[in-house]
């Protein structure tokens, strides 16, 4: 699908907008606005490689690529896990997921019982009620919350309304479309819609309806889809059209690329209203996953491995970000950030207070302004939990309980089971095809120890051998 010449092109072209006539991308001698609205559009499964602004030709996007080409594209933005919940409830917090304990989906104890050599750390699946979630911060500072679409962060008593949103269509603990996309939904959060509606449609109209509501601010708009989330159903109309296109390499699924597609033409009527309401200029609008693309839907080439892995297709994810009143357009960073970032970005943004717990991530308004980067800093993965191979992987397992640091261009997956490290250069390799613990074992041996310093400082649970 794509080529590492490919990403080299698109950050070339990222440093060409950063440098350019060597202006600040902050947009001074402005007066101070009023408190943003926040839209977050968070997309079910989608990886990285699945939008045009990543450089897929295939899935069309010309919505999503828009929103990116009149922000900032992140290049390296990662999700906190591999798969859903465990990211979701760290976009919440603020936190990585020893903190919150929902490590996984469902049971730890995936697979085959005989095939597990180690006694998986038992998995949280409610998002405890002592949290001030992101919602809760937000709603004191003065916002007005609605939650359109997939939580999956608990069963009642722990749903969105529990956790801060004033307004709640679709979310509760089902971490799919129960009904599948079109109606009955069978979902308690979700009043059945006529005959041939799509899911995805009526999250946007209900989403819109939302934005018209409040339209005097500020509100915060969390449009979390289950799209493009199994099972794999799309509009017939949509889906034509991709019958009759070429596939490019592994992106070769017209369903799945219409599924893409409705959740690309969600963007742009939830654009399209802001700008109809003169809310534009002063919506901070968040495009972004929660993990890599599934293996039975998408190809994440160049990237190696799909959800359920540690590997960079597993959890790199499509990050774009606009603000007009703050971010100039046609910026392009290679920071690597991660879903905790969001949590302490949007506080600062809202002027809300910090939380009383812990958070892990940092602000990367410096980055979205202009003024600064980044302090340099690790990020960290902690899976203690097994996941069974999904349909075209082989042998058992998607992933063994396993931890991953991310130190500077480093990456290093430490394999619980066996203690099987694994180091790669993310410039030089970043489909980690060539392990460089035998040729750089000092390297190795400095990030293994980070990453279990990290765990200490984090209490972070490990599963134990049998």
């Amino acid at each position: 699908m794509h080529s590492n010449t490919q990403i080299v092109a698109v950050l070339l072209l990222g440093l060409c907008f950063l440098g350019s006539a060597g202006e600040k991308p902050f947009r001074e001698n402005r007066s101070e606005p009023a408190k943003p609205n926040i839209v977050f559009i968070y997309i079910d499964d989608l990886g990285w490689g699945d939008v045009g602004f990543n450089g897929s030709t295939y899935y069309e996007t010309p919505n999503v690529d828009r929103l990116a080409s009149q922000g900032i594209i992140f290049l390296q933005a990662y999700a906190n896990a591999p798969n859903c919940a465990p990211s979701r409830a760290s976009v919440m917090t603020g936190q990585y997921t020893p903190r919150h304990k929902i490590y996984t989906v469902g049971s730890s104890k995936r697979g085959r019982e005989e095939d597990r050599r180690m006694i998986p750390v038992p998995n949280t699946e409610n998002l405890p009620l002592h949290y001030t979630t992101l919602a809760e911060a937000l709603g004191d500072a003065g916002y007005t919350t609605g939650h359109f679409g997939k939580w999956h962060l608990g069963d009642t008593g722990f749903h969105p309304e529990d956790q801060g949103f004033d307004v709640n269509v679709g979310g509760y603990k089902s971490g799919s479309p129960r009904g599948g996309y079109f109606p009955p939904y069978n979902n308690p959060k979700l009043v059945d819609g006529p005959d041939g509606e799509y899911l995805t449609d009526r999250l946007t109209n209900e989403a819109i309806a939302f934005i018209d509501q409040n339209k005097k601010g500020p509100f915060f708009l969390y449009l979390s889809h289950y799209a493009v989330h199994t099972p794999i159903q799309a509009q017939a109309d949509i889906k034509a059209k991709y019958e009759r296109k070429a596939p490019n390499g592994g992106q070769k699924n017209p369903t799945f690329a219409a599924m893409i597609e409705s959740a690309d033409r969600s963007v742009g009527s939830v654009l399209g209203r802001l700008a109809a309401l003169g809310l534009t200029d002063n919506t901070l609008v968040i495009f972004y996953s929660d993990n890599g693309g599934a293996v039975q839907a998408t190809s994440n080439q160049p990237l190696r491995g799909y959800k359920g892995m540690l590997y960079e297709g597993g959890i790199r994810v499509p990050l774009a970000v606009k603000w007009p009143a703050r971010i100039t357009s046609g910026r392009v960073d290679s920071t690597p950030v991660i879903g905790i970032d969001f949590y302490p970005t949007l506080l600062e943004i809202a002027g809300a207070e910090p939380p009383a717990h812990n958070m892990d991530g940092v602000s990367l308004v410096p980055i979205l302004t202009g003024n600064s980067g980044l302090t340099s800093r690790n990020l960290y993965w902690h899976f203690p939990a097994y996941l069974e191979a999904s349909k075209g992987i082989p042998g058992p397992w998607r992933t063994t309980p396993a931890g991953a640091i991310r130190s500077g261009d480093y990456k290093l997956i430490e394999f619980f089971e066996d203690g099987v490290l694994e180091l790669y250069d993310l410039r030089k390799d970043p489909g980690e095809s060539t392990n460089l613990t035998d040729q750089l074992p000092e390297k190795a041996e400095l990030l293994h120890g980070s990453l279990r310093d990290w765990r200490e400082k984090v209490a972070a649970d490990m599963p134990t051998p049998k």
